[in-house]
């Protein structure tokens, strides 16, 4: 299947020949969306990093978590709470160890604003593409030339766009082996 060409935010724009445009937004430009504003992945770090922050831990039980999230910073329902720790889990960002969550990264080293709030979109699942994308532009590509070449690889190669991201960020020399096996486990 062929993703059309995301030249703007309703798909329309001067598209490179042999491109498709149509006048609604495609699932690639809906995700370049979701990433140029603050729901990428640094989002979802900054929400998982809040709790072991306040708490000064490296590790919470699953409970105190939901709780510091949904009760604490009233940022989510207990539900939503529940669903952001497998999101997280999902996205690598937690290890479950028994009852409790530890963090694979060290929250200290992630800035928290006092006014930061995150959107109810962090506790919905990325798409393979949109992790890798993500990783790409935090490595310092130009999100637009990221999303142009992998279209190109993907209409070359006749790849879904997920294969066609991670071979893209393969050949630009970045490690997103853990995407690719998740996107495997996941199909």
């Amino acid at each position: 299947m062929r993703q059309e060409w995301p030249g703007s935010d309703a798909g329309v724009g001067t598209a490179p020949s042999g491109w498709v445009t149509q006048s609604h937004a495609s699932p690639s430009t809906q995700a370049l969306g979701a990433l140029a504003t603050p729901l990428g992945a640094m989002s979802l770090r900054r929400t998982v990093a809040a709790p072991f922050r306040q708490r000064g831990a490296d590790r919470l039980a699953e409970s105190e978590f939901v709780v510091a999230v949904s009760l604490d910073r009233d940022w989510f329902s207990p539900d939503q709470a529940k669903r952001l720790v497998d999101v997280a889990t999902g996205e690598g960002l937690l290890d479950r160890d028994g009852d409790a969550l530890v963090p694979s990264f060290d929250p200290a080293s992630v800035s928290v604003p006092d006014d930061f709030s995150p959107d109810e979109a962090v506790v919905q699942d990325r798409s393979p593409f949109e992790r890798v994308l993500d990783a790409l532009v935090e490595s310092g590509a130009e999100k637009q030339d990221a999303v142009a070449a992998i279209n190109r690889l993907q209409a070359d190669l006749a790849l879904t766009i997920d294969a066609a991201a991670v071979l893209y960020a393969h050949r630009q020399g970045l490690d997103v082996g853990d995407v690719a096996r998740r996107a495997l486990e996941e199909s």
